[in-house]
C-alpha cells in the first residue's frame, strides 16, 4: 500500500491505516492491483458515459489505457488471473483512484472489499453490510442511513411478465438508471401503434422477433446496401433500435403488465413489511418471483444475526446505484441528513466475472469505502477491529 503525501496532509493516511488493519483482521488478503489498467472493461461495464471522467492514453500497440477510476474491477481481474479464480477469496484494498470529480480532486483514496466464490449469497451479501457498518464505526460514526435495494427482484418480475425480448433487455439494462428506466415506462404507456415510419416493412417483418433474428435480417440488409454502420451505429445498435420501433408500434406491453411495474417500483419502506407487500403482490398477479423473495427474506435473516437493526433499515424495489454489472443485492450506507453523496457502497456482481472472461460464473460482492468523506465526517480512528470472515 502507498498512500501519496497529499493524502497523507489531509490526514486521511492514519484512517486509512486503521482501516486496512481491520479488514486483514477480518480475514481480508491485501490486494494491490496496478494502477494503469486497460478502459475497455470499464467503458464496457459502465457504459460510455463513463469516458469523460477517465485519464485515457494509448500504449504503442494501440491499447486504450487508463489510470483506474475504481478498484473493483481491477482486484477482480487479478483475482480472475490468478490461481485462485473460482474459489472462495476474499480480497482488501486502499489506494488512489482516479476520476474527474467537476470541482474537486480528481485524484481520492478509496479502500473496500471484494469476495469471490462464495455460494452462500445470501450471508455473504449480510456479511458484507456488517462489515462495511463497522467500517464506518471506525471512523467514529455509528448513526448511519442504511439503502438497500436488489436487482435481482426486478429481475424475476421482468422474467415472469414473460415481455418482448427487446423490452426485457431495456428495462433490465435501465434499472440503475432511474430517469432511463423512468422514461422506458413512459414510452411504453404512449405507444399505441399508430404511427407511421419510414421503415415499415422492415419493422413488420421484426415484429415479435428476438435479437438474434433481428440482427441476421439488419446484417443481410446492409450487406446488399454495401454499408456497415449508418451515422456512427453498428449493425447491433442498428437491430436494437429496429426491435425497439417493431415493438413499439405493436403497443409492446399490456396495461395489466405496466400497472404491476408500477406497484413493484413504489414497494419500500421496513424490509419485513416489503417482503410481506412482494408475496401480496405476486400472489395477486400469479406472479412466480417466489425464489427471488426468499432470497431477500433469508439475507434479511442473516442481516438480523448479525446485529443489524433491519427495521431501521430502508429498503425499496427501486434502488440502483447507476452501474450495469449489478445483479442482486446493492446498499449505500449515509451521514444520517446527507442524501447525497454515499460513504459505503456496494453490492453483488455475479454477472462481472464472466463478463471478464471467467468461463464459468463466479459469485462477487463487495463494497466501497470512501475514505476522505468518512475522513471529514468521523472522530478518532477506532482502536478495535472489524469482526468477520472471508471464507
Amino acid at each position: 500500500m502507498t498512500l501519496t503525501a497529499a493524502h497523507r496532509a489531509t490526514g486521511s493516511a492514519a484512517w486509512a491505516e486503521a482501516l486496512l488493519l481491520s479488514f486483514a483482521q477480518a480475514g481480508y488478503t491485501l490486494a494491490e492491483p496496478a494502477i494503469l489498467q486497460p478502459a475497455e472493461p470499464f467503458l464496457d461495464l459502465s457504459g460510455e458515459d463513463i469516458r469523460k471522467s477517465l485519464y485515457l492514453t494509448t500504449d504503442a500497440g494501440g491499447e486504450e489505457l487508463c489510470l483506474r477510476p475504481d478498484l473493483t474491477i481491477p482486484v477482480a481481474r487479478d483475482y480472475l488471473a490468478s490461481s485462485k479464480a473460482g474459489q472462495p477469496a476474499g480480497f482488501s484494498y486502499l489506494g488512489p483512484v482516479f476520476r474527474y470529480r467537476g470541482g474537486r480532486p480528481s485524484e481520492f483514496l478509496q479502500a473496500g472489499i471484494e469476495s469471490f466464490g462464495r455460494l452462500d449469497r445470501p450471508a455473504a451479501d449480510a456479511e458484507m453490510l456488517a462489515l462495511a457498518l463497522e467500517a464506518t464505526g471506525a471512523f467514529g460514526l455509528t448513526e448511519v442511513e442504511i439503502r438497500t435495494g436488489d436487482v435481482a427482484l426486478f429481475t424475476a418480475l421482468i422474467d415472469a411478465l414473460d415481455l418482448y425480448p427487446v423490452w426485457r433487455r431495456r428495462l433490465i439494462k435501465d434499472f440503475n438508471r432511474k430517469t432511463s428506466l423512468e422514461q422506458d415506462l413512459e414510452r411504453l404507456t404512449l405507444a399505441t401503434g399508430s404511427t407511421r415510419n419510414e421503415y415499415e416493412g422492415v419493422l413488420a417483418a421484426l415484429a415479435g422477433s428476438d435479437r438474434k433474428a433481428a440482427l441476421a435480417l439488419v446484417t443481410d440488409l446492409m450487406s446488399i446496401a454495401g454499408t456497415t454502420n449508418v451515422g456512427g451505429r453498428s449493425v447491433s445498435e442498428i437491430a436494437d433500435r429496429f426491435l425497439e420501433q417493431s415493438t413499439l408500434k405493436g403497443g409492446a406491453l399490456p396495461r395489466d403488465a405496466l400497472d404491476l411495474i408500477k406497484r413493484f417500483l413504489a414497494i419500500s419502506g421496513d424490509p419485513d413489511d416489503s417482503i410481506a407487500r412482494l408475496r401480496g403482490l405476486a400472489a395477486d398477479a400469479k406472479l412466480d418471483i417466489t425464489a427471488a423473495i426468499d432470497a431477500f427474506e433469508s439475507r434479511v435473516g442473516f442481516m438480523a444475526a448479525r446485529g443489524i437493526d433491519t427495521g431501521s433499515t430502508r429498503f425499496s424495489t427501486s434502488f440502483g446505484r447507476g452501474l450495469d454489472y449489478y445483479t442482486g443485492f446493492e446498499f449505500e450506507l449515509h451521514a444520517r441528513g446527507d442524501g447525497v453523496e454515499p460513504l459505503v457502497a456496494g453490492g453483488r456482481y455475479d454477472g462481472l466475472m464472466t463478463q471478464l472472461g471467467a468461463k464459468t460464473p463466479i459469485p462477487a460482492v463487495g463494497f466501497s469505502v470512501w475514505v476522505e468523506a468518512l475522513t471529514r465526517l468521523g472522530g478518532k480512528p477506532a482502536a478495535s477491529g472489524i469482526g468477520g470472515s472471508a471464507s
